[in-house]
């Protein structure tokens, strides 16, 4: 029942921007930390950034931090990566994670390139 679907990747040029949406359904999403991860093909899975259940804490990996940001509005069940300053190196398929748990979405592609 459990459901998370994220959307808004693409094709951007370095230094653009993208915003992912991650939209939750099927358990109490206000009460849960979220996270977003990402994995490149040939590496590990990377945990980008999390976010408390009420909002109010966020953490964020050493690569990523000071461009994106993300967010949830609990209201609309959705949690955002606002990824800005974009590099090739974030090229990556990204997946929203309930923190800690095995429910995971199906991932967003995300390429930098020129």
């Amino acid at each position: 029942q459990v459901q998370l679907v994220e959307s808004g990747g693409g094709l951007v040029q370095p230094g653009g921007s993208l915003r992912l949406s991650c939209a939750a359904s099927g358990f109490t999403f206000s009460r849960k930390y979220m996270s977003w991860y990402r994995q490149a093909p040939g590496k590990e899975r990377e945990l980008v950034a999390f976010i408390s259940s009420n909002g109010d804490s966020t953490n964020y990996a050493d690569s990523v931090k000071g461009r994106f940001t993300i967010s949830r509005d609990n209201a609309k069940n959705t949690v955002y990566l606002q990824m800005n300053s974009l590099k090739p190196e974030d090229t990556a398929l990204y997946y929203c994670n309930i923190m800690s748990s095995r429910y995971w979405g199906q991932g967003t592609q995300v390429t930098v390139s020129s």
